[in-house]
């Protein structure tokens, strides 16, 4: 059975004693954790790799069907799952389960998965799918953040988060707590504060080499590479920063295909464009066609795995990629 993440709350999710959650938003994950199975749980919370459930699977049986002296309740977080436990789900569907829930983290699963689709179709077990947030998600984050610390932030800081975080909610969160932080002493905080406070702003220089590799900028390209000693982690940054502005400039230049001009283009994306952005923004449209950009998003998504595979050469690869147009 299929439940959505918004739809958990109003879900009895308990009574469904297994729950897989696949997708690539760690953040997400997260959150559903800890606010639909942990928060005000007080029995035992048991968590594994899927390598050690593999070695050890005598364990698990044993864990899942003998209450504790001390806990009656349990949770068993199983991480890093594949289609290799498959048949130890079969197995443990044929038990009755009656104090534990099984949630199972695994990454994204392909439509012809088989654990996928035991997931969906058995009406015993519930399946989440965590996409990446968009917009929308991540401006609901910052309003419950915002709700439950009581304390405001302007409409132009909640853009720059939201464009800074990379559509990832456990950088948004983080930049919100020290938002929250300085609050206690400043009434009201600024654009620049928030500026000054993100991580991200110190790592600048990975949106300027964003936002100058699609405007085209080579000469400008050139010499911020070879000012910055990169990391293999910051080359995973620049790549799905460049992913993430890729695909704002898509919608820009499907809207201006759709027959808008290009100031309604630049008005009607969301979060709003920075004003300071403007300029290079109306570069990187007039540089690119929209299929090109398309071509260029499905070369960004096969360097990220090939960095990830072998992050020796992570920086040969992003230059070599950001060099070539």
């Amino acid at each position: 059975m299929i439940v959505k993440s918004f739809e958990l709350n109003s879900f009895k999710i308990k009574d469904k004693k297994i729950h897989l959650i696949f997708g690539n938003n760690e953040g997400l994950k997260n959150d559903i954790l800890d606010k639909i199975y942990l928060k005000d749980f007080s029995g035992e919370i048991l968590k594994y790799d899927e390598q050690e459930i593999l070695v050890n699977k005598d364990s698990l049986i044993s864990n899942l069907f003998n209450k504790s002296l001390f806990e009656d309740k349990k949770i068993i977080v199983i991480s890093r799952a594949t289609e290799k436990i498959f048949n130890l789900i079969n197995e443990i569907m044929e038990k009755e389960l009656s104090e534990v829930n099984i949630i199972i983290n695994s990454s994204n699963l392909e439509k012809k998965s088989k654990l996928r689709n035991l997931f969906e179709k058995e009406k015993e077990l519930i399946c989440t799918p965590v996409y990446e947030d968009d917009t929308r998600s991540l401006n609901f984050v910052i309003q419950n953040f915002l709700k439950e610390h009581k304390f405001n932030l302007s409409q132009e800081i909640k853009n720059i988060l939201i464009e800074r975080s990379n559509g990832d909610r456990i950088n948004l969160k983080n930049e919100l707590t020290k938002l929250k932080n300085l609050s206690i002493s400043k009434k009201i905080i600024s654009s620049e504060d928030s500026i000054k406070l993100s991580n991200l702003a110190e790592n600048y220089s990975v949106f300027e080499l964003s936002d100058n590799y699609l405007a085209k900028n080579s000469k400008k390209v050139s010499n911020i590479l070879n000012e910055n000693n990169y990391s293999s982690e910051d080359c995973i940054l620049i790549i799905r920063t460049i992913l993430s502005k890729s695909k704002r400039l898509l919608k820009i230049r499907t809207e201006i295909d759709n027959h808008q001009n290009l100031e309604k283009a630049l008005s009607s994306v969301k979060p709003p464009i920075f004003w300071k952005e403007k300029d290079i923004v109306k570069k990187q449209v007039q540089s690119w066609s929209t299929e090109e950009v398309k071509k260029m998003i499905f070369k960004i998504n096969d360097l990220e795995g090939l960095i990830k595979k072998n992050s020796t050469n992570s920086m040969l690869f992003v230059s070599n990629f950001i060099s070539n147009y």
